[in-house]
């Protein structure tokens, strides 16, 4: 979640065939799954412009430099791609902030959409809409190198760990999963979770994948991925973009989505920022 391990320095300019099609082109309008989807026909904040939400500070992999408007970090290359595949020019992509646990709550909202690995869930589907999802993730755990949790190689081997994880996300819920005996200690964000294992106050803390990564090569000392797992929850976990309940943009934020997913360009995004996190063991 923070600095950039994999990034390297390239603005993305996607050229793709566009799915909602800008202002221009409206041979495409007919079929849009929430009616037109012409730039100047969306029901947006701010005219002609797209705002789009995150955290701040905006972590690597996601980010890069804490600047969501670069282009660089995955969130942020995945959110110029679908302002293009929608008609926008990448000028016309406002950033704004909005924390983490605030987000996903009932009422009317300050953003066209937040980006901000915010998993799908039926929960949070009653406060708000979700796109398509962007990611499918894995949930980690971090634990020091020389703690006795190191060479786990198995969920049960944190029957008696100390763990904690980021209030309101998916990885403060799959630590019931792990089936360890003390309840898990909760954190604003993944700084202060951090903080909290390097002091030595549990014994390691869960996270998505591609944050483990970055937070064991560059936050954190003596530090080590022990494994990753997927959530029981009978869905993969999977992040999507949160728009305003009965937002009139969902259909054509499902549209963009679906466009990148086919035409592989998302898969390409991926593949530049997430390379790493294949390459952690599985827990069972």
């Amino acid at each position: 979640m923070k600095k950039t391990l994999w990034a390297v320095p390239a603005v993305l300019t996607l050229m793709l065939a566009s799915a909602c099609a800008p202002a221009d082109d409206k041979s495409d309008d007919t079929d849009k799954a929430s009616g037109d989807c012409a730039v100047e026909s969306l029901a947006l904040q701010t005219s002609g412009k797209l705002t789009v939400a995150t955290d701040d500070p905006a972590y690597e992999p996601w980010f890069a430099d804490n600047d969501p408007s670069n282009g660089k970090g995955f969130e942020s290359a995945v959110t110029y791609a679908i302002a293009e595949e929608m008609g926008f020019d990448a000028s016309d992509v406002v950033w704004t902030k909005v924390p983490f646990n605030t987000s996903y709550q009932p009422g009317e909202k300050a953003f066209d959409f937040d980006i901000n690995q915010i998993s799908i869930t039926k929960e949070r589907r009653e406060a708000v809409d979700f796109s398509e999802p962007y990611y499918t993730a894995a949930q980690a755990i971090i634990v020091k190198a020389d703690s006795k949790f190191a060479k786990a190689t198995s969920l049960a081997d944190f029957e008696d760990a100390q763990l904690g994880a980021q209030i309101g996300t998916t990885s403060l819920k799959a630590i019931g999963q792990v089936g360890a005996a003390k309840d898990a200690l909760v954190y604003d964000d993944t700084t202060k979770a951090a903080a909290a294992f390097e002091n030595g106050n549990i014994d390691g803390f869960v996270a998505d994948l591609p944050s483990a990564f970055y937070l064991t090569a560059v936050e954190l000392d003596n530090a080590v991925i022990v494994g990753q797992f997927a959530p029981e929850t009978g869905e993969p976990e999977q992040f999507g973009l949160l728009l305003e309940k009965g937002s009139k943009l969902t259909g054509c934020v499902d549209k963009a989505i679906k466009t990148l997913k086919d035409n592989g360009e998302l898969a390409k995004i991926e593949a530049k920022w997430l390379s790493e996190s294949a390459n952690a063991p599985v827990l069972k």
